[in-house]
């Protein structure tokens, strides 16, 4: 019988107990194929069994024992053995490098002939939507020979990290590069919770707009409104014209505002609209992939509008097996895998409850659909209207779940808004009275005398 990979790989399973320790994690018996399938996974169960590599008369007596191995096999199986139990040097190194890209060319395999039977409507489990999720898997398959970080012998690589600058983007608002310690991170998703007008919109084209004028790549994905109404809200930002005053601008000088901003920045916006409810992860993905190969256009930021209208790529739609928890916590888990795979940070929003739109101190619970997606999401925020602060021109941030800082710092604070420009701005710090962790009941006139009824024992 002529030696093929297969059989060096599994010749030096069984006797090379080094190279069995690293790659033994990585390798799944369905990248064999026929006796070799058996033969691994015999291997396998013995190793895990007895934390040691068989000798040639224990995997005999094994094979003897296995329920595995009908007459033909069991043949072919004692035929084998001198072979695999032959003590043959193979370099390490060629030898792990090469059993990677086996693994790797396995998996891709595998992938594709499921996918086929996925396409053919063969597959018991799974739907077309779950194939660029089952490609990329195959596609990352690698050896990872890390398996943790040793809290004392690896105390200088965790100093490194402590005094390691992240990159981050940062926002043109102080108080969120405060409470983000100087911006988003990178493989991220962050999320704006607000009621229905009150400006999630608003909030992600100015921060795509400051992100376009730093000289970043910026993709704004929109499901809500068309690609032009997007661009209009971003000029209204960046032109500094009324948003009404876009459509009588003569061309000339709406162009020439462009040309000048364009000669400022070295960074570009892709506005791509899809129809409500249909694109998923995978959409964006394939997006992605197409603006890097065509336009030579990879982003340093992704807006999403918004995170509540998205599709899995992962569950059909709303059936009745799923409900809204599960399939909107698999949304946000999709976008925020997307962040790390395209080592970007995401910004999308979600609609409050019916209840939080009229609460004026709204918090996680007021989180429409699903309350998974706070669990997933790395900075949460709730922007808050009130007539109050419609009056000032400003709009309400309140911190609901933070991982870049302690949430309770700077939990509550304003920032200016102008609608008519799409714009926000930081106001002065005298405006600055809710930074404290007060709730906003207790602040109004109501509030304060509920308080003193209390002080009195009323």
């Amino acid at each position: 019988m002529n030696t093929n990979l297969e059989q060096v790989i599994l010749r030096n399973i069984l006797t090379d107990d080094e190279y069995t320790r690293k790659v033994l994690p990585f390798i799944k018996p369905e990248y064999f194929e026929g006796i070799y399938r058996i033969l691994f996974r015999e291997t396998a169960k013995f190793v895990t069994k007895y934390n040691k590599l068989p000798t040639a008369e224990a995997f005999k007596i094994e094979l003897d024992q296995s329920d595995r191995l009908n007459g033909e096999n069991y043949t072919v199986a004692m035929d084998l053995l001198p072979q695999l139990f032959a003590k043959e040097k193979t370099d390490s190194d060629w030898l792990i490098q090469n059993t990677e890209k086996w693994c790797q060319d396995r998996a891709i395999y595998n992938a594709v002939m499921e996918s086929i039977s996925i396409i053919d409507g063969k597959h018991e489990t799974m739907t077309k939507g779950a194939l660029p999720d089952l490609l990329s898997k195959a596609l990352g398959v690698a050896f990872d020979t890390n398996v943790g970080h040793d809290y004392i012998d690896n105390v200088e690589d965790r100093w490194d990290f402590y005094n390691k600058q992240e990159e981050r983007i940062p926002f043109d608002l102080e108080h969120f590069n405060t409470i983000t310690k100087g911006g988003v991170p990178k493989k991220t998703l962050n999320i704006a919770l607000a009621g229905t007008g009150v400006g999630k919109s608003l909030f992600m084209c100015h921060v795509a707009s400051s992100a376009l004028t730093d000289g970043k790549n910026v993709l704004y994905i929109t499901m809500e409104m068309a690609e032009e109404r997007i661009a209009e809200r971003i000029d209204a930002n960046l032109l500094n014209v009324p948003i009404d005053q876009l459509e009588t601008m003569p061309k000339t000088m709406f162009t020439e505002k462009v040309k000048q901003l364009s000669s400022k920045t070295k960074g570009k916006l892709i506005i791509k609209e899809y129809p409500t409810g249909s694109a998923h992860s995978g959409h964006f993905r394939g997006l992605l992939n197409e603006l890097k190969l065509k336009r030579q256009f990879e982003p340093d930021i992704i807006f999403i509008d918004y995170l509540n209208i998205c599709a899995s790529s992962r569950m059909k739609g709303m059936g009745g097996a799923i409900n809204s928890y599960n399939y909107i916590k698999a949304i946000a888990e999709e976008l925020r895998g997307l962040a790390v795979e395209f080592d970007v940070p995401i910004f999308s929003a979600t609609q409050t409850t019916r209840s939080g739109y009229s609460n004026s101190d709204v918090g996680l619970e007021d989180t429409s659909e699903s309350f998974g997606l706070p669990a997933t999401a790395d900075l949460m925020f709730a922007l808050i209207s009130t007539e109050e602060l419609q009056q000032l021109g400003q709009i309400m941030v309140k911190q609901l779940k933070n991982r870049y800082n302690d949430p309770t710092n700077n939990k509550r604070f304003v920032v200016g808004v102008d609608r008519s420009k799409m714009r926000l701005f930081d106001v002065d710090p005298n405006e600055q009275t809710l930074t404290d962790d007060t709730p906003v009941f207790d602040k109004s006139d109501a509030g304060e005398n509920i308080s003193k009824f209390k002080d009195w024992n009323i």
